[in-house]
């Protein structure tokens, strides 16, 4: 979802990084949706050359996508054709967020893993063959060592390669939109309807056989074909589908020295979900169930084929105390212990058990943490007693009457209007009056409207994260300022630039948690 403060936000991002040229294109395609070319110029009444520029940087930074919109025409005219370009909200917010992806990988994998993946963040996209002459101006390291760290890289998820060029996206026809209402009508559950700019995104995906895949070609043999032994899919367990795709791989549409690959934002964002997941069960549940929890996730996490997955496939008993002895503290955890755990984590529903077989919920556990991340941004800004009244109005799932809201919390009858409308004025509640006499005061109902509820939360987020963003900015525009003054003023500067920096650090976690998981 794309708030408005989420926008300037975004916008912010782009002109630190790339200037204000590019940041007022990006903008233009923030705020009126996916435009020609002709159409982004007449709207930034830039030249058609600065706005060609801009979007290529945007493009390869994979902040923008193009694509061909096919439009049939309603008296049976021929398919109308035009290349649009969509902005990718959700890639412009993770360019914050590249930090912690470098952090990731250097705990997870090598030094040589952070400096080629800290190229493909800096550059956006870059072929082999670039990462190999990068290597040699930088490091001098040999081709062999940037090749085995591409391949740890590519064998984690960690990069991928890149979406096509302009992926042909059509309009739904009038009769998949008349069955799609009729669905709807009869009461069949649907899923919620895709937004244009996740349309896109997976329009523009390679297949899942082809978006990890990185076969190399070796010496010709001594009967002149070529020896494949060294070829390397990461694509475990699916020689089918690796060998449905040789062909191409032989005439050079799979050509390693041209193909662009990218980081695969969608795998970092994947451990950084889990690893909020295990905090959420660690502030509640023993080390014995964060253990067997994590085991969950580790053997689950290849079967997830998007980041916002409801559910985990489900594991027998067996095979998560299988994935539990793999770690060392797991070895010290019985078979008994863990089915302990698994009753423990059913309550609250973190895990649901279901013939033999447990899933983790993660859209529980997510659920759960946005709660109480809420209640926790109430009792801060307005005390105890209007937090009580959330919390009610909130676990009620229904209106409430004023008085009623009074008499369960324990909180005087004069202050509760007081503090209910101040939790409407700023959007926490909802109102909503009802008249039974026309002489009567008609009596006042309160409830929390969840839905919108997180939206207004994420925007308020937004508009804090924009605001630290700028103010770090000054800090850091002062200390150059700075920088002949003495020594205890630089120092003081530093500190408090670091303090800022923090709390941007926590603030972006908790938008992931609204934006992202």
């Amino acid at each position: 979802m794309v708030t408005q403060y989420g926008i300037k936000y975004a916008v912010n991002l782009i002109t630190a990084h790339f200037g204000d040229l590019v940041a007022k294109v990006c903008e233009c395609l923030l705020r009126r949706g996916p435009l020609t070319l002709q159409a982004i110029v007449r709207s930034t009444e830039l030249t058609s050359s600065q706005v060609k520029n801009s979007l290529l940087v945007l493009i390869q930074h994979n902040c923008v996508q193009a694509f061909i919109l096919d439009q049939t025409g309603e008296h049976g005219d021929g398919a109308k054709q035009s290349t649009q370009y969509i902005a990718l909200f959700d890639n412009i917010i993770q360019r914050w967020r590249f930090p912690k992806f470098l952090t990731m990988v250097s705990k997870k994998l090598d030094k040589q893993c952070v400096e080629l993946l800290e190229g493909l963040l800096q550059h956006g996209r870059l072929t082999l063959k670039q990462m190999f002459d990068r290597a040699r101006s930088g490091q001098n390291e040999g081709d062999d060592v940037v090749q085995e760290a591409f391949v740890k890289l590519l064998n984690a998820h960690f990069i991928e390669r890149c979406p096509a060029s302009e992926p042909v996206l059509t309009n739904p026809t009038k009769e998949e939109e008349a069955a799609r209402k009729r669905a709807a009508k009869s009461g069949k559950i649907l899923e919620v309807q895709e937004t244009l700019e996740q349309r896109v995104v997976e329009a523009a995906m390679p297949t899942e056989a082809l978006r990890f895949l990185f076969a190399t070609e070796t010496e010709p043999t001594a009967d002149g074909g070529k020896d494949k032994s060294n070829s390397s899919s990461v694509t475990l367990g699916e020689k089918r589908k690796h060998d449905a795709i040789e062909s191409k791989a032989e005439s050079g549409a799979t050509d390693e020295q041209v193909v662009l690959w990218r980081a695969n934002i969608d795998e970092f964002i994947r451990h950084l979900r889990h690893k909020a997941c295990i905090e959420n069960v660690r502030a509640r549940f023993d080390d014995g169930a964060v253990i067997v929890f994590g085991a969950m996730l580790e053997a689950t996490r290849s079967a997830e084929k998007k980041v916002k997955t409801e559910n985990s496939v489900p594991l027998s008993l067996s095979s998560i105390y299988e994935e539990v002895i793999k770690s060392e503290e797991g070895r010290n955890i019985t078979f008994d212990r863990v089915r302990a755990s698994l009753v423990q984590l059913s309550c609250p529903p973190f895990v649901k058990a279901a013939n033999e077989s447990y899933s983790v919920d993660f859209k529980k556990i997510i659920e759960l943490a946005q709660h109480e991340e809420v209640e926790s941004i109430v009792l801060k800004r307005y005390g105890r007693d209007a937090y009580r009244m959330f919390r009610l109005l909130s676990n009620s799932g229904h209106l409430l009457e004023t008085d009623k809201v009074a008499d369960a919390t324990f909180v005087e009858k004069k202050e509760t209007p007081i503090i209910l409308y101040k939790l409407w004025k700023d959007d926490y509640l909802q109102l909503e009056k009802l008249q039974i006499g026309v002489k009567q005061t008609p009596f006042q109902l309160w409830k929390v409207n969840k839905s919108t509820l997180k939206v207004h939360v994420l925007d308020e987020m937004f508009h804090a994260a924009f605001n630290l963003s700028q103010r770090v900015a000054f800090e850091l525009e002062q200390e150059k300022e700075l920088s002949n003054v003495l020594q205890d003023k630089r120092v003081n500067r530093l500190r408090k630039r670091l303090l800022l920096e923090s709390s941007q650090m926590k603030l972006d976690d908790a938008i992931m948690l609204f934006h992202d998981f």
